[in-house]
């Protein structure tokens, strides 16, 4: 669907916290679903736990679905709860194999 294998790009913007999450969960799983996808995150001003779930749950669905999911700009303290939490190695970061 994304034609001759370029991977779409979704880009969150704003807050991405347990107060917005809930609203991209669907949108994600979706994008996830229709193939390849990088998830932007240069216009995220914040992020939480919350954002690290949901990450997971768009991975889950987009590897289900036979599609990559890499990620762009992640913030630093989205990077550093994901190591926190010993998830940073299963986030897929843009250039990596």
């Amino acid at each position: 669907m994304n034609g001759a294998g370029a991977a779409a790009r979704f880009a969150p913007q704003g807050a991405l916290t347990m107060r917005t999450a809930p609203a991209l969960l669907d949108e994600g799983r979706r994008r996830a679903g229709e193939g390849d996808l990088v998830v932007d995150f240069a216009a995220v001003t914040e992020a939480d736990s919350a954002a690290l779930a949901l990450l997971l749950d768009w991975l889950r669905a987009a590897r289900a679905a036979g599609h990559s999911l890499k990620l762009r700009n992640l913030p630093q303290g989205l990077a550093s709860l994901a190591a926190l939490y010993d998830l940073d190695a299963v986030l897929p970061r843009e250039g990596e194999a």
